[in-house]
C-alpha cells in the first residue's frame, strides 16, 4: 500500500493595512521652538497675528464642503523649557485671539518615539538612496552614514588609485538637475551621550508623513489622535503623542498638507523635501490612499513631495 502524497502550502500574510479617515488639507498653524516661548504669551499672539491672514486666505480658497484640519507642532524633543500645563492654555488663547482654532497638538518627540514605535526608525527603514548617475559605489549607504544627498559627490576620488593631491577640483552634480545643480547633504541624526539624536529635518519629514497618514506599524496607523479633556499635565511625556483638542474636528490625516511657517524654517523644509524624495511609501498604503482619493474625486499627486506645500512669511 502506497502512502498518499501530501502537498503542504505555507501561507504567509502581512497584517491588514488599516484605512485612516482623511481631510482634504492638513493646515499647520506654525512650529515654534521652546526658546521662542520664553517671552510668554506675547510671542504666541504675535505669531498667530502674523499667520492669521494667510490662514484666512487658505480657508477662502477651500470653502465647505472641503475638509480642513488644523495642527500645531511643539518642540519638546530638543528642549523642555516650559510645561504643557502652562503652554497649552496660552497657545489656545493666543490662537483664539487671532480668530484661529487648533484641532490637534503634536509633540515633536512623538516623531522620534510614539509608545513602543519609533516613527523616525520606520521612515529610516523606507529610505531608498537616490543613486547618482555614474556613481562608483564609494559612498556608504544612508543607514550607515546618517546622511542623504540629492547629488553626486564629485570631490570623492573616481577610483582607489587616484591621487587626491593631483586630481583637479570638480563641483558636485545634482541628480536629475535641470540645466544647473542645487546640491544638498542632509544629516538625519547624530550621537549624543551614546544615544541617537534625530535631526530637525528628519523629525519634520516624519511629521509630514504622519499628517499625510502614510505611516503604518504592523498595519496600524502610527500615533492615532487621542481626545484630551482633563487638566494638562506638568510633563510632556504624560500627554499622548497626538492630542485632539476640539470636538468635531475634521480628521488629522489629510490628502495634502500646507504649513504656515516663518522664513527661518525654509532651509529645514528644503531638507525635508530632499528626504521625502527618497522615502518609499509602503505600496499597500500608497494604493489604499490612491483608491480613497479616487473614490472622493480627489486628484492626488503621485509623489509624496507633490502633496506638501509651504507658505514662508515674516509678515503679511
Amino acid at each position: 500500500m502506497t502512502e498518499p502524497e501530501l502537498e503542504v502550502a505555507v501561507l504567509t500574510s502581512r497584517p491588514r493595512v488599516e484605512l485612516v479617515p482623511r481631510s482634504h488639507l492638513s493646515l499647520e498653524l506654525g512650529h515654534l521652538y521652546m526658546e521662542d516661548l520664553l517671552d510668554g504669551p506675547e510671542t504666541l499672539r504675535r505669531h498667530f497675528a502674523r499667520i492669521g491672514p494667510w490662514a484666512g486666505f487658505v480657508r477662502a480658497r477651500h470653502p465647505a464642503p472641503m475638509r480642513i484640519s488644523t495642527c500645531f507642532l511643539v518642540d519638546d524633543y530638543f528642549s523642555r523649557l516650559t510645561s504643557p500645563k502652562k503652554l497649552v492654555p496660552e497657545l489656545l488663547e493666543a490662537a483664539r485671539g487671532a480668530g484661529l482654532g487648533i484641532d490637534y497638538l503634536v509633540r515633536e518627540s512623538a516623531c522620534a518615539s510614539a509608545g513602543e514605535v519609533s516613527p523616525a526608525e520606520l521612515v529610516l527603514g523606507r529610505i531608498v538612496s537616490d543613486p547618482p548617475r555614474g556613481g562608483n559605489g564609494l559612498r556608504p549607504p544612508v543607514h550607515t552614514t546618517g546622511w542623504v544627498s540629492n547629488s553626486r559627490d564629485r570631490l570623492r576620488p573616481d577610483g582607489p588609485d587616484e591621487a587626491l593631491a593631483t586630481r583637479p577640483w570638480r563641483p558636485p552634480e545634482q541628480n536629475g538637475a535641470r540645466s544647473h545643480s542645487i546640491c544638498m547633504e542632509v544629516q538625519l541624526w547624530d550621537d549624543l551621550d551614546g544615544r541617537r539624536r534625530w535631526s530637525c529635518a528628519m523629525l519634520s519629514a516624519v511629521w509630514q508623513l504622519l499628517r499625510l497618514g502614510l505611516l503604518r506599524h504592523q498595519g496600524k496607523p502610527v500615533a492615532a489622535p487621542v481626545r484630551w479633556t482633563a487638566e494638562y499635565p506638568d510633563r510632556w511625556e504624560d500627554l499622548p503623542p497626538l492630542v485632539q483638542l476640539t470636538d468635531g474636528a475634521q480628521p488629522f490625516a489629510a490628502f495634502q498638507t500646507l504649513s504656515l511657517l516663518e522664513t527661518r524654517f525654509a532651509g529645514v523644509e528644503a531638507a525635508v523635501r530632499t528626504i521625502l524624495d527618497q522615502v518609499s511609501v509602503d505600496p499597500a498604503v500608497g494604493e489604499q490612499t490612491a483608491a480613497q482619493a479616487a473614490a472622493q474625486g480627489i486628484e492626488l499627486p503621485g509623489d509624496v513631495v507633490g502633496r506638501i506645500s509651504h507658505v514662508f512669511s515674516d509678515g503679511f
